[in-house]
């Protein structure tokens, strides 16, 4: 199996070890059974020790050999771990990033709840997020950029691109971004993510179609995470795409509801100057978030996306 494995010293300083236990990188999952590349640029099936598997990727583990595959036995301490919380379960999508790409498109029309809520669990993890919106060419690309203004106008980076248009182009304005990063490509289902993985990593077909052979999985559809190295001929170590599923729903209950306005920068910069320190800046006199908005500062359709939230997470959990 092929692959392109280069070090592993962007993690967290490793507990201490077995030492006939090996390290390891977790760069795809199914079910119970994941794939880990090695040092020595191999990959094998691997077993996570127990019954509830906890690994994901990005993960470094150590694991031990049993036959023609491995049993992890220890994950390293992370740095940081991206994952939706619904009202029920969790969902993690990867270990140990640098960054989260927020993949969407002029068509299909995305939507700024989701939007709003991938970059809330972005910040909340400690994960620096960037906003890449594709089909640029095509009509209502105009409109599509209005409504991305307000993410502008708080510091978000906001990239425009035309995979089907101008790759190379797209390659050029992407790649330094990346470059020796680990980065998380999220995104709804036909906003052109898979196009984006097979134009930056051509290998990736033959990756995807060698670790199905060996999970037995048959024909392979984007429903779990999977880490591709993009590094060229400079030989450079470190710069990672992740590929992850498209979602329909991004439950935000890991986050508190009083922490809800500190994750959504442009509410944020008005804590602290509320009349009143437990201000929901939803009704309050003397409420500076209120204020700005009805000064124009803060958009009135992001006060209400944060509003619904402040709903959503309220509500009592039985």
């Amino acid at each position: 199996m092929s692959s392109r494995t280069r070090r592993f010293d962007r993690a967290e300083p490793r507990l201490d070890h077995d030492a006939s236990l090996q390290a390891g990188l977790v760069v795809a999952t199914h079910g119970r059974h994941c794939i880990v590349e090695t040092p020595e640029r191999t990959r094998l099936i691997c077993h996570p020790r127990g019954k509830k598997s906890e690994v994901v990727v990005g993960d470094r583990v150590r694991w031990r050999t049993t036959g023609d595959e491995g049993v992890i036995e220890q994950i390293e301490p992370r740095r940081n771990l991206f994952f939706r919380q619904d009202e029920w379960r969790s969902k993690s999508f990867a270990a140990n990033l640098d960054q989260l790409l927020v993949w969407i498109a002029v068509e299909p029309v995305f939507s700024e709840m989701q939007l709003t809520r991938a970059l809330i669990a972005a910040d909340a993890a400690g994960i620096p997020a960037t906003i890449v919106l594709n089909k640029i060419d095509l009509p209502g690309a105009d409109a599509a950029r209005q409504r991305l203004a307000p993410y502008r106008a708080m510091g978000l980076a906001v990239l425009e691109c035309s995979l089907r248009g101008t790759p190379h182009d797209t390659q050029a304005l992407l790649l330094p971004r990346l470059h020796a990063r680990a980065s998380l490509v999220l995104g709804p289902s036909g906003a052109g993510k898979s196009t984006l993985i097979n134009t930056l990593a051509p290998h990736a077909r033959a990756e995807v179609g060698a670790i199905s052979e060996a999970l037995n999985s048959g024909r392979h559809t984007t429903t779990t995470t999977q880490w591709y190295w993009l590094d060229g001929a400079e030989g450079e170590a470190g710069t990672a795409l992740i590929d992850s599923p498209g979602f329909q729903e991004f439950g935000l209950h890991h986050i508190p509801v009083a922490d809800l306005a500190r994750h959504m920068p442009d509410l944020a910069h008005y804590i602290g100057q509320c009349r009143f320190h437990n201000c929901t800046h939803l009704h309050e006199p003397g409420c500076a978030v209120r204020s700005a908005a009805d000064a124009g500062a803060i958009s009135a359709h992001r006060l209400k996306l944060y509003a619904d939230l402040h709903a959503e997470l309220s509500q009592p959990r039985w």
